[in-house]
């Protein structure tokens, strides 16, 4: 069973040689973010393998910057484009594209600092690392939070990774503004094309990161390896970490983060999330008590966060249950992982 608390609470980083490392940027018209994040990749004092944006047939502004960037830059520069909506499907067809063998991902409204990669190089030389992330520094909310990335026994979540200090440590999941894989693992598990939404699809990484964690694979997260996160705008209805309550992507997030918390708890721990989830729940996705709460407090989308994040639980639970035991939301035609470390 997954056990988070049976971690490592600070892994051992060996120098050796390190991996190819390709740079997947997801992007979607935002070209102005898209050609900030490209010139801080090409000022990284260990250049990229290459870089890939994933994008939308549709969006010919991302296409032009990506074809003006590419003819700059030592290294390949290319777009991976999709039909379909979403940012699962943006990844997934840049996925196709990598050749590295470790990819680092990050969004068009980051701005990597100079010595990202190169940090994300030398923790790969611990070959038990399956990912490494660190910090996004965003342009309101500061502080220093401790405790980052991590899944209680319950399933109740802790992200923090915008807040993070300290030394590097292990954690259940990173984050995708700021987060890298080996590529093989991320080939063999696939990303997992049943998320919701219609643009950001929340919770992405929780995804991948999980089933990971699951399989004997160390995350680190390192307040060291930064990015500075400009958090833009969003071109689709999920606006939650944008200041703006909108039910249908509030339901859509809360369905993702149910669903694949149900596939990795134990039997009575998924018990517990469920029960605390519709009960009691957070601010942002509130269960019953945290509703009056935010109710006496006057938020006055108090009743239909509540209504949407419910909506969300319930629908996460039914998804769940007919999927058990069945990848086929998975990518497809990839190969699969390797082994564990100690397998």
């Amino acid at each position: 069973m997954f056990r988070p608390e049976q971690m490592p609470t600070e892994p051992t980083l060996q120098r050796a040689s390190a991996p190819t490392i390709s740079v997947l940027v997801p992007s979607w018209r935002r070209p102005d973010d898209l050609a900030r994040c490209l010139r801080s990749l090409a000022a990284q004092r260990v250049q990229p393998l290459e870089v890939v944006v994933g994008a939308r047939t549709d969006d010919s502004a991302t296409a032009a910057v990506v074809a003006a960037d590419a003819a700059l830059r030592p290294y390949p520069v290319v777009l991976a484009a999709t039909t379909t909506p979403g940012v699962v499907a943006a990844m997934s067809a840049a996925l196709k594209r990598v050749r590295g063998e470790a990819v680092a991902f990050t969004d068009d409204d980051c701005e990597p600092r100079p010595d990202w990669i190169d940090r994300i190089g030398a923790a790969f030389a611990d070959p038990g690392v399956g990912g490494v992330g660190g910090r996004d520094w965003q342009p309101v909310e500061r502080g220093e939070r401790g405790t980052v990335g991590r899944v209680q026994w319950f399933g109740r979540m802790i992200g923090n990774h915008h807040l993070g200090s300290g030394p590097a440590r292990a954690v259940d999941v990173l984050k995708g503004a700021n987060a890298a894989f080996r590529s093989a693992l991320v080939a063999g598990a696939g990303l997992d094309h049943r998320l919701r939404g219609a643009g950001a699809q929340m919770h992405w990484e929780l995804a991948l990161c999980l089933p990971l964690r699951r399989a004997g694979w160390t995350l680190v997260y390192d307040p060291a390896i930064a990015v500075d996160h400009h958090v833009a705008s969003r071109h689709d209805a999920d606006q939650r970490h944008r200041g703006t309550f909108v039910a249908d992507p509030q339901a859509d997030a809360v369905h993702n983060e149910t669903l694949v918390l149900l596939e990795y708890l134990g039997a009575w721990p998924r018990l517990a999330f469920m029960c605390w989830a519709l009960a009691i729940g957070t601010r942002m996705e509130p269960g019953l008590a945290q509703a009056v709460r935010l109710l006496i407090g006057g938020d006055a989308t108090a009743a239909a966060k509540f209504r949407a994040t419910a909506t969300g639980r319930l629908d996460g639970w039914r998804s769940w249950r007919r999927s058990r035991g069945s990848p086929a939301g998975r990518a497809s035609g990839t190969p699969a992982a390797p082994a564990a470390p100690g397998a």
